[in-house]
C-alpha cells in the first residue's frame, strides 16, 4: 500500500493550515442548539491544552485518562495530549468503578479529562485523588479545573509537535468479555497505517458527513470515524442522547455510517413494529410502489443519504444483512480487533457476500493455522500489551503473526468467513464440540429475538438462551403472545435443526426475563455478549430446564 508517511498529528496540522474556516465538528449542547468548531478552532483549543498540558512539567511521555461520550472535546483532548509529549488513555464512557481503578493505576494515570457521562457517580470512586482531573463543557456537576476556563487562559502551542510513527500513541484497554482489561499499545504508525488503508479501500472523500455515537474508546470507532475524518478531512457530528438520536440522525444527513449488529437489529424491529413483515414484503413486490417504500423507509431512520454503511464488531445475522439490502442499503461487514486498531478484513461494495467479513486489507496478510486460527499481520498491528510481556509473547506466533483466537475460513476470492471462537467451542457430554456462533445467527433470523447465546458443556444436546426484542418483552405475561411465540420458536428450532449436524440440534430454546445490559455487565461496552456471565447467571436452572423436555421453556 502506497502512504503518504503522514501521521496523525502531520493532519491536524495540514488542515489547521489548508482549510481553517471550514466546519469540522458539530456539538449539540442541549435544546435542539449546537455549537460548530471549524479545523481553525479546534486545532487552536487543542494546542492551548497542550500548552496547559506542558506546563504541569508531567514526565515525560505520560499517560493521561479521557472518561467521556463521545464529543468535539474528547477528539481535541486526543490531539492536545499529543501535541504535549504524552499518551492518551480513553476508558469507556460506562465502566464501573473497579474497573476505572485498575485502568487508571495500571496505566498509572497523571491527569484524567472527564466529560459527558450518564454515571459519574458510579465511575467516580474508581479515580485515584492523586489523580488530576479536568472537566469538558458537557461534563456532570463537577469542582474540577475546566477546559473553557484553561484554553481562555494559556496561549496556544507555537510550534508543530512532532511524534515519530514509532512512538507509543495511545493505550486502549479492551473491553475485557473475560478477566482484566488489557492494553493494547498503539503506535503513530500503527494509527496511520491503518486510516490511509481504510480510506484506499473505501474511497472516503473531504465532502463526507459521519455521525460519531459509538463508543471513541474503542477502536472501531476511533478508526474509521476519528482517524478517517483526520486524514480525510469531512464534517464530524455527534449525537447528544439515545432519546435524540433520530434528530442527531437526520441533522447529520451522514454519507457514511457505522453501527453493532445490536443497533442494526433494533433499527430494523423499529421499523417492522410499525410495517409487519409479511405486509412489507408484499409491498416490496409491487414495482411502482417498491422505490418510495425503500425510500420512505430509509429517510425515517435518517439514513437516506448514506451511501456506505458498515457492521462490525461481532457477526451480523445474514437474515439482517439481507434485509437491509434488500432496502438498497449495501451494509458491508467487517473485521478487525483492538490489537490490530480495527484493521483487518472489509467487504468491498459489489464484492461481499453475506455470512463474510470481507477481504484483507492493504497491506494485511491472513492465514488460517492447521488449527482452523485466523493468523493476521500488518503494519497496523499493536506494539504488545501494555506491563505484559508473556501475554505479548503468547499473543504473536514466532514469525510475528497475530493470533486472533477467532476460527475461520477463506473462499475462493479472499473473502473471510469467521466461524467461530476458539475459546467459545464447547463440548457435549458425548464428546462433541460444538461452535455457538453460526448456530446463534441462525437463531436471529427470527424478529422477535434480540440476543441469543447456545451453550450446553457437558449436555446431552445445546439449548439456546433468548432475549425477546425490547417491543416483545412486556407482552411476556400475555397468555396468547406466549402462545404465538412458542409456536413460532418451535418452528424455529426444527428449521435451525435441519441445518445443523445431529450433535449441534437445540435441545429447547429457554426465554430470559432478564435485560441483557452493558449495566448489569451481561454486555461489554461495544454491545458484545459476556458468555461466560450469561452462562453463569443461569447455571443452575440448566438441569432442570433439560429435565422438562419441553422445546421452549419460559424463565
Amino acid at each position: 500500500m502506497d502512504t503518504t508517511n503522514k501521521l496523525p498529528l502531520d493532519m491536524v496540522y495540514h488542515w489547521e493550515k489548508a482549510k481553517p474556516n471550514s466546519l469540522y465538528m458539530t456539538q449539540p449542547i442541549g435544546d435542539g442548539k449546537t455549537v460548530e468548531y471549524t479545523w481553525g478552532r479546534a486545532v487552536d483549543e487543542a494546542r492551548r491544552m497542550a500548552s496547559y498540558l506542558k506546563s504541569l512539567n508531567l514526565p515525560e511521555k505520560s499517560r493521561i485518562g479521557l472518561i467521556s461520550k463521545n464529543c468535539a472535546h474528547w477528539i481535541m483532548t486526543d490531539w492536545a495530549i499529543w501535541m504535549a509529549g504524552h499518551i492518551s488513555v480513553p476508558l469507556y464512557p460506562t465502566l464501573n468503578a473497579d474497573t476505572v481503578s485498575y485502568i487508571l493505576n495500571h496505566a498509572e494515570c497523571e491527569v484524567v479529562f472527564v466529560g459527558k457521562l450518564d454515571d459519574w457517580d458510579m465511575m467516580k470512586p474508581g479515580v485515584p485523588e492523586s489523580v488530576r482531573c479536568i472537566s469538558f463543557p458537557l461534563s456532570p456537576p463537577n469542582d474540577f479545573e475546566t477546559w473553557d476556563d484553561i484554553v481562555a487562559k494559556y496561549p496556544p502551542l507555537e510550534e508543530n509537535v512532532q511524534r515519530d510513527a514509532d512512538e507509543l500513541a495511545t493505550i486502549v484497554y479492551t473491553s475485557g468479555s473475560t478477566g482484566k482489561p488489557k492494553g493494547v499499545m498503539l503506535s503513530f504508525g500503527n494509527m496511520a497505517y491503518a486510516a490511509e488503508g481504510g480510506m484506499e479501500v473505501l474511497g472516503v472523500g473531504s465532502e463526507e458527513r459521519m455521525l460519531s455515537y459509538l463508543p471513541l474508546a474503542h477502536v472501531f470507532e476511533r478508526t474509521f470515524v476519528e482517524l478517517a475524518s483526520l486524514y480525510a478531512g469531512f464534517h464530524l457530528f455527534f449525537a447528544e442522547s439515545l432519546d435524540t438520536f433520530v434528530e442527531d440522525l437526520r441533522r447529520a444527513q451522514p454519507t457514511l455510517f457505522l453501527s453493532v449488529p445490536r443497533l442494526w437489529v433494533k433499527f430494523q424491529h423499529g421499523v417492522l413494529q410499525k410495517l409487519p413483515k409479511k405486509k412489507l414484503d408484499r409491498l416490496l413486490k409491487i414495482p411502482v410502489v417498491n422505490k418510495l417504500i425503500k425510500k420512505k423507509i430509509l429517510k425515517g431512520l435518517g439514513l437516506d443519504k448514506v451511501k456506505l454503511a458498515g457492521s462490525g464488531s461481532a457477526p451480523l445475522a445474514s437474515d439482517v444483512l439481507d434485509w437491509y439490502r434488500n432496502l438498497g442499503l449495501e451494509l458491508l461487514e467487517g473485521y478487525g480487533m483492538s490489537e490490530n486498531f480495527a484493521y483487518s478484513h472489509m467487504s468491498k461494495p459489489g464484492r461481499s457476500r453475506t455470512g463474510y467479513v470481507g477481504e484483507s486489507a492493504p497491506g494485511v496478510e491472513t492465514r488460517i493455522s492447521p488449527e482452523g486460527e485466523i493468523q493476521i499481520k500488518s503494519p497496523a498491528t499493536m506494539m504488545g500489551y501494555y506491563k505484559d510481556e508473556e501475554k505479548t509473547r503468547e499473543t504473536f506466533t514466532e514469525d510475528g503473526f497475530l493470533k486472533t483466537g477467532d476460527k475461520g475460513e477463506i473462499d475462493e476470492m479472499g473473502r473471510l468467513k469467521i466461524t467461530g471462537r476458539i475459546k467459545e467451542i464447547f463440548k457435549t457430554s458425548k464428546g462433541k464440540y460444538i461452535a455457538p456462533a453460526p448456530i446463534e445467527n441462525r437463531l436471529m433470523s427470527h424478529d422477535a429475538i434480540e440476543m441469543v447465546c447456545v451453550s450446553g458443556a457437558n449436555q446431552t444436546q445445546p439449548h439456546a438462551l433468548v432475549m425477546l426484542a425490547e417491543e416483545s418483552r412486556p407482552k411476556m405475561a400475555d397468555e396468547a403472545f406466549r402462545k404465538e411465540i412458542e409456536d413460532s420458536f418451535k418452528k424455529l428450532i426444527a428449521d435451525v435443526n435441519k441445518t445443523v449436524d445431529p450433535h449441534e440440534q437445540l435441545a429447547f430454546i429457554t426465554v430470559v426475563s432478564d435485560e441483557w445490559s452493558i449495566e448489569n455487565s451481561f454486555l461489554t461496552p461495544t454491545m458484545k455478549l459476556k458468555r461466560n456471565v450469561v452462562e453463569d447467571a443461569y447455571q443452575e436452572k440448566v438441569d432442570k430446564w433439560y429435565a422438562q423436555r419441553q422445546p421452549v421453556i419460559w424463565q
